[in-house]
C-alpha cells in the first residue's frame, strides 16, 4: 500500500515526537513487525533487523542524550521513502552512541533519514550524523 506524503509525515512525525520523549515503546510501534532495517551511521550496533536489538539501541541512546530542539530543513519524497534533513540541538551526556565514549557537551548536528515503509509503518531507517561536527563539540 503507497502511503501519501501526508501519511509519511504523520508516520516519521510521530517517531520523532516518540524519540524526543524518551518513547521506547512508542518508537518500536512506529516499526513495521517484520524485515527490518535500522541502521545508524556512526554508531556502535551496526546494521540491526531484530526489534529487540533495536529498542535495546534506543535505551542507550535515550540514556546518553537530551534534546531540546529539532528543527527540520527538507523532505523530498518518493513512491515508498521520505529523506528527512534536520538539525538536532541538546545535551550529549556521553558520545557512546557516535564511537566517543565518556565525550560530551552541547552538540548541533545535521541528521540525514532515509525512511521507507511498508503496511502504514516503518520498514527502514537509516540515518547519517555529522561526525565531524559531533567531534568538534564534544570534549
Amino acid at each position: 500500500m503507497e502511503l501519501s506524503r501526508a501519511e509519511m509525515d504523520r508516520v516519521v512525525d510521530d517517531h520523532f515526537r516518540f524519540e524526543a520523549i524518551d518513547d521506547i515503546d512508542g518508537v518500536m510501534a512506529s516499526f513495521a513487525e517484520s524485515e527490518l532495517r535500522h541502521e545508524i551511521i556512526p554508531s556502535p550496533v551496526g546494521l540491526l533487523h531484530e526489534k529487540q536489538a533495536m529498542a535495546d539501541y534506543y535505551k542507550m541512546l535515550f540514556s546518553c542524550a537530551k534534546g531540546d530542539k529539532v528543527t527540520n530543513i527538507r523532505r523530498l519524497y518518493g513512491e515508498d521513502f521520505l529523506v528527512d534533513e534536520t538539525l538536532w540541538e541538546g545535551e550529549q551526556r556521553d558520545g557512546k552512541p557516535f564511537l566517543l565514549p565518556g565525550k560530551s557537551g552541547r552538540m548541533s548536528v545535521r541528521i540525514l533519514h532515509i525512511f521507507t515503509f511498508r503496511d502504514g509503518k516503518i520498514a527502514s531507517e537509516q540515518a547519517w550524523l555529522d561526525l565531524a561536527a559531533i567531534q568538534r563539540q564534544l570534549a
